[in-house]
């Protein structure tokens, strides 16, 4: 979607804010706490539901702000539930997780829309391995992983590479069981076309449920750096080990090469944008290097490729600056999701001030909800995440204005672009 912005006639752009820039913000910030919120990216669940991701998370060092420790988590729980303390000690967090426990019992399948209305979020994405019962369908569209068809083989080295790996590998190798179940295929066929068919039915039903895109998270598994093997190559690599032994690393590489685009072209062909995992992630292995987002600059970039809609989760953060720059393609997008979790609002401001001030028709909003666990639940990182980038967006319009970039008017526009409008417009009669 294209902003037809009406030109701004304020003289030059000044290098920094005017003393008004705080009077801007206030009076901006109840104009975009009013605007209702499509949630481009979130993984909505209970903390014991296997279902929320296709993946779990292997011991790691967390950011500061996504540390328990962290007193917002407080405000939010106060928020959202009433949370009578000032502090999540064990015994008072048991207040928060039987309050959770009651209210679920209570609303049953209305219990996450009642999350998004004190949000003022009207629709989100549920970035599961399955949709869940207790979601209503009504408030709540489903993105689905298809990394797994990337990992039929056997797969001990790849297990063994590390310890992350050792917890991702074998839940791809679960999905993958989950979606011949679905299909009501035992064994994988021996003939490579068959298995690309098994593949693209797959698609096709979970579009039938309603699925609005297919998502990858391969940079958890693997490199970014995609090549373009010949569909021969590919099928030699299949037909030889899909029965058994184990590939060495670059016949593996060369069939998940070529189902990674066969993937894509799928997505192009079923109208199903396709999202990517593009920024850091948690664990003890994962490869920043390997997983830089400019490694699918060949990908975007393919022409072959025009009839796809790319959106670029996370914004490749903590490459954001250049990740702007891919969105110079008509089919890229980029959604904001994780980072306004890790960033505080601070520095978060930041990073959306150049993106708006780049191509902010592009630009999705994101909250990145996760169950982390009972206490810290989705339900406060839905919090955190629309509250913080409610107040890292209005701080950075109001610099914007206030340094004669654009005017109010243009701001606001652009604020419902990125917290509505932009990702709305990608899934027409599928969204509201």
């Amino acid at each position: 979607m294209m902003f037809g912005l009406s030109v701004f006639a304020a003289g030059q752009a000044r290098p920094l804010p005017e003393a008004d820039v705080q009077q801007i913000y206030q009076r901006l910030l109840p104009q975009i706490e009013s605007i209702a919120i499509f949630d481009h990216h979130a993984h909505p669940g209970f903390s014991d539901d296997p279902d929320v991701d296709a993946m779990a998370a292997p011991p790691g060092i967390y950011a500061l702000r996504l540390r328990d420790t962290n007193p917002e988590l407080i405000t939010a729980a106060k928020s959202l539930f009433g949370y009578p303390y000032d502090d999540l000690s064990p015994e008072h967090a048991k207040w928060l997780v039987q309050k959770k426990a009651e209210l679920k019992k209570q609303r049953g399948v209305a219990y996450f829309s009642d999350i998004l209305d004190k949000l003022n979020i009207e629709q989100g994405v549920a970035n599961r391995a399955m949709m869940a019962d207790y979601l209503d369908p009504k408030r709540f569209v489903w993105v689905f992983f298809v990394d797994s068809f990337m990992w039929p083989f056997d797969n001990q080295r790849e297990r063994s590479r590390n310890a992350d790996e050792e917890v991702y590998i074998p839940l791809q190798e679960k999905m993958l069981r989950r979606w011949m179940q679905q299909e009501g295929v035992v064994k994988l066929p021996a003939n490579f076309d068959d298995y690309l068919k098994f593949v693209s039915r797959t698609l096709e039903d979970n579009r039938k449920k309603n699925a609005i895109a297919l998502k990858f998270e391969v940079a958890y598994f693997r490199s970014t750096k995609f090549s373009d093997p010949s569909r021969e190559d590919a099928q030699d690599t299949y037909e030889r080990f899909v029965s058994g032994g184990i590939p060495s690393p670059d016949e593996y590489r060369i069939f998940q090469d070529f189902i990674f685009r066969y993937l894509i072209r799928e997505g192009g062909r079923l109208g199903l944008p396709v999202h990517i995992h593009s920024a850091v992630g948690p664990g003890g292995y994962f490869n920043l290097t390997e997983s830089n987002i400019m490694n699918l600059e060949n990908i975007l970039r393919d022409p072959r490729y025009s009839n796809v809609t790319f959106v670029l989760l996370h914004g490749g953060y903590p490459y954001d600056r250049q990740a702007i720059w891919l969105a110079s393609a008509k089919n890229v997008y980029l959604d904001s999701s994780q980072t306004e979790l890790v960033l505080y609002p601070s520095e978060f401001k930041n990073v959306l001030k150049l993106w708006l001030e780049t191509f902010p028709e592009k630009i999705t909003f994101g909250s990145d909800a996760f169950p982390y666990n009972d206490v810290l639940g989705a339900e406060e990182s839905y919090w955190l995440g629309v509250q913080s980038s409610r107040r890292a967006l209005a701080a950075a319009l109001a610099e914007m204005i206030s340094m004669g970039e654009v005017s109010e008017a243009q701001a606001l526009q652009m604020a419902h672009g990125y917290l509505h409008d932009n990702a709305a417009a990608l899934y027409p009669g599928k969204v509201h």
